[in-house]
């Protein structure tokens, strides 16, 4: 069965989002399961079995990296992260030398740009989805993000 990581990180995010306990996926023989340890635990168990290796083509060690760093840990109470949606490059302002989109410590409301995140030469600025006070910036200007890195610690309120 052939799956790629966006489809797994969608599925994984299905879990969440609609509080499933669990999800399985069966093709020509190949299994994907993916189970919630229970409805207090935020963490996902991935089994994909096949003859070979796994399903989606992955050693279980990076299937098992690929989850841990997908799921999110349970969240300090009363804040959210705002995350990068895909891999690229990190940016706080929308053009050099001008000021960032937001400050720690800066109000923040829903749809309101937080930063931009160039992919293959694309600017895709980052609305922010709470309203709330931005407490952290978590990314560095200007470098490398990945699919899932946290870019903002945002309080909520």
């Amino acid at each position: 069965m052939e799956i790629d990581l966006k489809q797994l990180r969608d599925l994984m995010r299905a879990v969440k989002q609609f509080d499933l306990t669990g999800v399985v996926l069966e093709k020509n023989g190949e299994r994907i399961e993916m189970r919630r340890a229970s409805s207090h635990c935020r963490t996902v168990t991935v089994s994909a079995q096949t003859r070979s290796q796994t399903a989606v083509g992955l050693s279980q060690p990076a299937l098992t990296e690929l989850v841990d760093k997908d799921v999110e840990r349970e969240p300090e109470a009363g804040f959210v992260y705002v995350t990068s949606p895909f891999v690229g490059t990190f940016f706080r302002s929308p053009t050099p030398g001008e000021p960032p989109y937001v400050e720690v410590g800066q109000k923040v409301s829903v749809g309101q740009s937080l930063c931009i995140v160039e992919a293959m030469k694309l600017m895709n600025e980052i609305e922010c989805e709470y309203t709330g006070t931005v407490a952290e910036v978590l990314a560095e200007n200007g470098k490398p993000v990945e699919y899932g890195d946290r870019l903002f610690k945002i309080r909520l309120g």
